[in-house]
């Protein structure tokens, strides 16, 4: 069997996903994408977002509930970016490994494990754990700045 040696096109596609999947989430949930109800738009805004969060985390004191949906929204934002610019990747991917990891387990008991491999959460997990063990990331300000290192 012989293994693929040439990972340039998977890290890049594996960080465009991933990173488009999570600003499109935090665009959602800000109102970017839409009104509540339009086509293609899940929350619509902060207020449908949060009656999702809060039954994600029903298991949950109910004052916690905000802080980690603020939390969260920071995090998939950020991550987002990062991993678009390809900046701190294998942190960014690390970090977007244990918050999808943490986001289907939450889903799993709220809602049964149905939920979470229904909408792919531990695919995002996965995919963001494989990313994170890719020795380099081409085509990326990592890359560059890797580059300078070594020149």
């Amino acid at each position: 069997m012989q293994i693929i040696k040439n990972y340039v096109f998977p890290s890049i596609f594996l960080r465009a996903s991933l990173a488009c999947s999570y600003l499109w989430e935090v665009a959602d949930r800000l109102g970017i994408l839409g009104a509540h109800g339009q086509p293609h738009v899940g929350w619509g805004d902060w207020v449908h977002f949060m009656e999702y969060a809060r039954q994600t985390m029903v298991f949950m004191p109910h004052s916690f509930v905000p802080v980690f949906a603020v939390l969260a929204t920071i995090c998939e934002g950020g991550f987002g970016i990062l991993l678009l610019a390809g900046l701190f990747t294998r942190i960014a991917a690390m970090g977007s490994c244990l918050l999808s990891l943490a986001f289907g387990l939450a889903m799993a008991i709220s809602f049964g494990i149905e939920s979470p491999l229904g909408y792919s959460v531990f695919t995002v997990c996965s995919a963001s754990l494989l990313l994170a063990s890719l020795p380099e990331y081409k085509w990326s300000i990592d890359s560059l700045l890797n580059k300078n290192q070594i020149s």
